[in-house]
């Protein structure tokens, strides 16, 4: 019987975040950020109190791209989200399953954000944040991993959020799940990133030794396909077999621009080496117009959805597009990755539809530790790896509190260059320590004494002046 709890008391931090190296990607360049951390207080029927946490980059124009909104802006609309969240979270007093207190805020959720201009992805993070960390918390209570705990559907995952499944093809999924030992790292080359020569796709010190490779679009058919070619010859001088995927983040403006770039990829020979090893091709189109836009004969590629799910219902109206997969980001919920994994394995009967890994820059701790045991949950053997890429290990967490994950997930991190770093080991990533002790996905917490409440979004009228 899953455990019934509700939500005492709910705390948003902040660590500044400077990336290494710029990441530009969609219409955005990335050189710092913000790492935001989560802290609730539960308590669960008849088992007493428990903290739990969690954490994730707030990534400008990513959740919203519109273009009249500056970065600061649609960072202010994560912020809102976490607040309208906050506020529903602690309002519901009685006891439910966790699943149960998510579906009782996230109809609302959705609709108050809607009310201050914020659109449905991002309205969807506040409770994506605060959903792992009670789910960190109900874990301790129970002194369970997040394996075991979600084996046995301690969260109450059910389906009255998905009248496409039932409650029992929910459980059966769950309850089958084994553990992956390793997740293959898949290596993001940006828009900015070098291609060729020393620090280029094919340097072994560059790519952590990564077989999967995941290759940013700008959108220009013609501009992408030259670049890809360039990139292909790169990662045929490897001394092994990889396999790509391509990410343009919305930036094809329609079906005749996709075509354009499929047509090249079907019929250039120097695009070959991308065109035989290419996995999937991701959220092309601008969300607005990918709903709007059946596939049609473009469909015989691997086309998945990342930035166009933004309700439960979207993977199966993709599904009825053209598309034959969806990503999985933990800060676009953790409980409908789980459900559309769900579905990926049930539509797989007849055909082929599959759930990725995919990732906002989630940060070493954890960010990439609660990701990561995420997709090793649901079946991701290979998922996009930012963090250690664009950021310089741990970044600006306090040198004590990454010795301390080094120590309680050695496995995980390694320590080069004067730094706690992610481990990467022969291209891989190992999930044996955040399985080793009860919570979601990690040993420890943040040392949340080195940290700076989050900072409070920009009142909406002088917002509204602004754009």
């Amino acid at each position: 019987m899953p455990l019934r709890l509700k939500v005492n008391a709910i705390a948003f931090f902040e660590r500044p975040l400077v990336f290494a190296r710029p990441f530009r990607f969609g219409a955005v360049t990335i050189t710092a950020s913000t790492q935001l951390f989560v802290r609730v207080e539960i308590e669960v029927e008849g088992k007493g109190r428990a903290t739990g946490a969690s954490a994730e980059m707030l990534a400008p124009k990513w959740f919203d791209k519109r273009p009249h909104l500056t970065e600061a802006q649609s960072l202010d609309g994560l912020r809102r989200s976490l607040a309208v969240a906050r506020e529903l979270y602690l309002t519901n007093r009685t006891f439910e399953t966790a699943f149960a207190l998510h579906t009782a805020c996230i109809g609302p959720q959705v609709a108050t954000c809607a009310a201050q201009d914020i659109p449905p992805l991002a309205a969807s993070f506040g409770p994506a944040e605060i959903d792992k960390a009670i789910l960190d918390a109900l874990l301790r209570v129970a002194g369970a991993n997040f394996f075991d705990g979600m084996t046995g559907n301690i969260a109450g995952i059910d389906a009255r959020l998905t009248p496409d499944l039932d409650d029992a093809a929910i459980a059966r999924f769950l309850s089958t799940r084994k553990r992956i030992d390793r997740v293959a790292v898949r290596h993001t080359v940006g828009m900015d990133d070098k291609v060729e020569g020393e620090g280029g796709v094919a340097d072994a010190g560059e790519n952590a030794g990564a077989r999967y490779f995941k290759l940013k679009l700008n959108g220009d058919p013609a501009h992408d396909a030259a670049r890809l070619a360039r990139i292909g010859s790169e990662l045929a001088r490897l001394p092994y077999a990889t396999k790509v995927t391509l990410d343009a983040n919305e930036q094809y403006a329609d079906l005749a621009a996709l075509s354009a770039l499929v047509d090249r990829l079907d019929h250039d020979a120097a695009l070959e080496p991308i065109a035989a090893n290419l996995l999937y091709i991701e959220q092309p189109m601008p969300r607005d117009i990918t709903k709007a836009s059946p596939l049609g004969t473009l469909g015989a590629r691997s086309f998945i959805i990342d930035e166009a799910d933004d309700c439960y219902d979207a993977f199966p109206q993709a599904r009825a597009l053209g598309y034959r997969g969806i990503s999985s980001k933990s800060c676009k919920g953790i409980y409908k990755s789980i459900i559309n994994a769900t579905r990926a394995a049930a539509w797989s009967a007849d055909s082929r539809y599959f759930i990725s890994g995919e990732d906002l820059t989630c940060q070493a701790g954890l960010g990439v530790q609660q990701d990561l045991a995420l997709g090793a949950l649901i079946g991701v053997t290979h998922a996009e790896r930012n963090g250690h890429h664009y950021v310089d290990g741990f970044a600006e967490t306090p040198a004590d509190e990454a010795d301390a994950f080094l120590i309680a997930h050695p496995d995980l991190y390694t320590r080069a260059g004067g730094k706690v770093r992610l481990a990467i080991h022969d291209g891989d990533l190992l999930t044996g320590s955040i399985a080793a002790a009860p919570g979601f996905a990690s040993s420890i917490h943040p040392d949340w004494s080195t940290m700076q409440p989050l900072k409070r979004p920009t009142p909406r009228a002088s917002q509204e002046q602004t754009a």
